[in-house]
């Protein structure tokens, strides 16, 4: 079974667009895990610009469902997932101020790196997912961290599926074979919507996670937000 972990980055923006505690982020993903998602994600930034490290502090002990911190693996960064223990870590290659993830890592040149955090986290039983692109080298090399998983940057698919889906999830399936036959779990994630979802999920059936954030809180304007997690958790059965 492909779970949905929901991303709230998207909540938090909405929020600290006006100060105060509207939209209550706690709340949301609360209601995303009553309403069917399995997993939670979030994306604290340096800035601080949606989701806050005292979001991550407050939301560990009130989920039920598995909570995954994405980000760079800066020295707060670690220390902070360190200390909340989530479900799963997955480490992405961001600047500081970039807008959002638009790149893997570089597994070969960062590979002691990578190995040295991956060790770090594991000290402390927490799962670890690396972020690449769909490249079978990059999948290789992320294996030897010794990470759990890798998620694959999934916006080159979404990009050209409008015009060639079979071309469009090529690589996402030879990249996944790649960590299938590695023993690497997978995830997915990035601009994944409910035009191209089903379809991935019917090319590649051993996908254990999509994260999807952007385009579910759009959807669910229109959806509304129980009826949208509907639809997605629909499409990844």
């Amino acid at each position: 079974m492909t779970k949905l972990s929901v991303n709230i980055n998207k909540i938090a923006t909405l929020r600290n667009a006006r100060g105060g505690n509207n939209p209550d982020v706690l709340k949301v993903a609360l209601d995303c895990e009553r309403f069917g998602a399995q997993g939670i994600t979030v994306h604290p930034r340096p800035d601080e610009r949606h989701i806050r490290r005292q979001d991550v502090l407050d939301l560990r002990p009130r989920l039920t469902t598995e909570f995954n911190i994405e980000g760079y693996p800066s020295p707060e960064f670690i220390e902070l997932v360190r200390l909340v223990v989530p479900v799963q870590v997955t480490l992405v290659p961001d600047a500081p101020g970039q807008l959002t993830s638009n790149h893997g890592w570089d597994t070969k040149t960062h590979l002691d790196f990578l190995t040295d955090v991956t060790d770090r986290f594991h000290e402390k039983g927490i799962r670890v997912s690396i972020f690449v692109d769909a490249d079978p080298e990059m999948v290789g090399y992320a294996a030897r961290t010794g990470a759990d998983r890798v998620e694959l940057y999934t916006e080159p698919y979404a990009s050209m599926y409008p015009k060639d889906r079979e071309a469009a999830v090529a690589p996402f399936v030879r990249a996944s074979e790649e960590a299938h036959r590695l023993g690497l779990g997978l995830n997915m994630g990035h601009d994944l919507s409910l035009v191209n979802l089903r379809y991935l999920r019917e090319r590649i059936p051993y996908i254990d996670e999509c994260s999807i954030g952007h385009a579910l809180v759009c959807d669910a304007l229109y959806l509304g937000l129980e009826e949208t997690i509907r639809r997605y958790r629909e499409c990844l059965a």
